[in-house]
């Protein structure tokens, strides 16, 4: 008599996919009744042996109707191999949405794809009612292609996900079927499907495929598969086994504690226990392995054991861990993104590229803008730890509990507000890569005292743990202070600068690389997009200039110089956003106040006015009217030309400043200068 299953599911078209499945396989052993909620609204009790739900969310729904004795299958759903082919095909590095019809199936998708491996590209979440989404050129979608975005100029879809081997097993065992699973469809289907790692116990404990078949199921696992009979022998393994344990020749027939020495596979057997994952030196590497006894009836017919490179599984835990923080923690930058012309510079780098080879840790000095990030980045890169993490931390920018609980994490619990489970801190985090602590003379004194303790014994705890967590990283920080000063002071540890001080790099200034400017400047334009040029006065104020806040400033300066709109920039054009260091202040200078009452303008215009001069004469240029009413009105300043005239005209009575007939123009003199010290001082 065939067996009544119930098939629920959200929409029509789920159910049909899943229903031809079903009944390609079971053919007629299964009377498959099938329910939609796009199409039927369930309030009454359903008859059926076996109830296959498409989500959880419907068996919330859907329990009061369910009879107590009835099995429930939650479906899990996979891709097959042709879909698997086509997301494998994206270039990696990419960011590429991927497009479902809810929130719920959309991550589902996202995780499937990530136990999968699928993970060579950033997967971006959209479905609909999402906002802010990136305007990517490319979207995945399993069979919704009506809500990817209008932008998207590849959309693929791969058509929608397929029942996993695994749910096909719960239902054959729930129904009784065990013996169909030899059928040849069976296998045919299991085999045309992409098959997770958490699959393979159930395939082995439930069926009694034959060992061809078993072989062939196998092989499509990225773990290495080892199953060992009663007897302690090989009695199948898959190619990825082999790969692992290098072993040379057929492992089949072969004594299992032969090839994976240290494994008490008796003991295992024996008393039915699991060997959790173990790290264990075969041929020289580290190989990572999990035993599972295979129990049929209370009695042990077996065991199972899963085999890794513990170097190739760290990596890929590590890749989804920072995809499950959603932070893409790599470096951007490398060596040839620091630009430079200038002899010591250039110096300076290929010392710092013979540094990053060592796992010593770094200091990296220099004033804020100088580019101490660019290259902590350039050195992981350059790092044998480059294919692993690159993780920053700003410790200015986090007060010290919140610093703390991002650096070490923290357990369930550990303080109001914990997260559920717990969350892994940043050196975690940073496992096998570098992490970068910028600003760390910013560091409280408590946290330097923890900080120094990673970096003694390289493990950590976690906040409200009892345990600690081994770590192996490359600490590099910044700082913008003299650490040196700060330990005299007592601000910072005397032993943790010298942790920390092992390869030092001082940054030097920009307006110690009068070379750079222009050079930088140039690859600023062409970065931007700016199309203009410069008078030699200009370039010459530009190499003048101290660059008090280094690159960063100059980068301003050029995103300044493009929103004017203008072709050519002329020195005068400067003055609104070079500030020249003031002196010391002093009182002010006798008859300032009345040359301030003369001129008529309020005193912070004539203060422009001085400095509009200042800034030309730092570079032996004369300032016409003109040019001044021009620089006065791109400050949104209201000053008219007769306003400037006057103010010039008493200027000059005061011995400020020196007028010339005709087109000579105007120059500030000595005492002008030591005026303008006086209104940039306190009033």
């Amino acid at each position: 008599m065939a067996k009544k299953v119930a098939l629920v599911t959200a929409f029509t078209s789920v159910a049909e996919i899943h229903r031809r499945t079903l009944e390609s396989l079971f053919r007629g052993t299964i009377e498959l009744q099938c329910y939609s909620y796009d199409r039927v609204n369930i309030n009454s009790p359903i008859d059926a042996d076996l109830f296959v739900i498409s989500i959880y969310q419907i068996y919330l729904n859907l329990r009061p109707f369910i009879p107590k004795d009835a099995k429930v299958i939650i479906i899990s759903n996979t891709i097959t191999e042709e879909q698997y082919r086509q997301v494998a095909a994206l270039p990696p590095g990419k960011s590429v949405l991927l497009v479902n019809y809810s929130v719920e199936m959309t991550l589902d998708t996202i995780a499937l794809f990530l136990r999968l491996g699928l993970n060579q590209v950033e997967w971006v979440p959209c479905y609909p009612g999402t906002t802010m989404l990136p305007q990517l050129e490319t979207a995945v979608t399993p069979g919704e292609p009506r809500h990817v975005p209008a932008f998207v100029k590849q959309v693929i879809d791969i058509g929608d996900r397929v029942i996993d081997a695994k749910t096909v097993i719960d239902l054959a065992s729930g129904l009784g079927l065990e013996r169909l699973l030899k059928e040849d469809r069976f296998v045919e289907y299991f085999q045309s499907i992409r098959t997770s790692p958490d699959s393979v116990t159930s395939l082995f404990d439930r069926t009694n495929i034959l060992e061809s078949q078993l072989s062939s199921l196998l092989d499509v696992m990225d773990d290495g598969i080892i199953i060992i009979e009663n007897n302690g022998k090989v009695y199948a393994c898959n190619r990825k086994a082999g790969d692992v344990l290098d072993a040379q020749g057929d492992l089949v027939g072969r004594e299992a504690a032969d090839l994976i020495p240290g494994i008490p596979f008796d003991r295992v057997m024996a008393g039915q226990l699991e060997v959790d994952y173990t790290l264990v030196k075969i041929n020289s590497r580290d190989i990572s392995i999990k035993v599972v006894p295979v129990i049929v009836g209370r009695k042990t017919r077996g065991a199972l054991a899963i085999i890794n490179k513990f170097e190739e599984k760290e990596r890929s835990q590590h890749r989804l861990r920072s995809q499950l923080l959603g932070k893409g923690h790599r470096a951007r930058y490398t060596f040839d993104h620091i630009l430079s012309r200038d002899e010591d510079f250039i110096e300076l780098k290929n010392l710092a590229r013979k540094k990053a080879k060592s796992d010593a840790s770094v200091l990296i000095i220099g004033e804020t803008g100088t580019g101490k990030e660019l290259f902590a980045h350039a050195i992981h890169n350059a790092s044998r730890r480059k294919e692993w993490q690159f993780v920053t931390v700003n410790c200015a920018a986090l007060p010290e509990s919140l610093l703390e609980s991002e650096l070490f994490g923290y357990e369930e619990g550990a303080f109001t507000g914990a997260r559920r489970g717990g969350k892994p801190g940043l050196f975690e985090l940073a496992h096998q890569g570098t992490i970068f602590l910028d600003e760390i003379g910013e560091m409280d004194l408590n946290l330097q005292t923890r900080l120094l303790r990673v970096l003694e014994s390289r493990e950590v705890m976690r906040i409200g743990g009892d345990s600690m967590i081994h770590i192996d990283i490359r600490i590099i920080a910044a700082t913008n202070q003299d650490l040196w000063k700060l330990v005299e002071k007592g601000k910072f540890r005397r032993d943790l600068y010298y942790r920390l001080n092992v390869l030092p790099i001082q940054v030097p200034p920009l307006r110690e690389r009068k070379d750079d400017i222009l050079f930088i400047l140039e690859h600023l334009k062409l970065k931007m997009g700016v199309d203009l040029a410069m008078t030699a006065e200009t370039a010459a104020l530009l190499v003048a200039y101290p660059w008090h806040g280094n690159v960063r400033e100059l980068k301003n300066c050029v995103e300044y110089l493009a929103y004017l709109d203008k072709r050519t920039i002329e020195a005068r054009d400067l003055a609104p956003i070079l500030k020249w260091p003031d002196a010391e202040p002093r009182g002010e200078a006798p008859g300032l106040a009345g040359f301030l009452e003369a001129t008529g303008v309020e005193r912070d215009h004539c203060t422009f006015i001085l400095e509009c001069l200042y800034a030309n004469h730092q570079n032996r240029l004369r300032s016409g009217r003109r040019s001044l009413v021009h620089a006065a009105q791109q400050q949104d300043r209201f000053l008219t030309e007769a306003q400037i005239r006057k103010a010039l005209v008493q200027a000059e009575k005061f011995g400020y400043v020196h007028l010339s007939h005709g087109r000579g123009g105007t120059t500030i003199t000595a005492e002008g200068i030591d005026a303008l010290k006086q209104l940039r001082g306190p009033r």
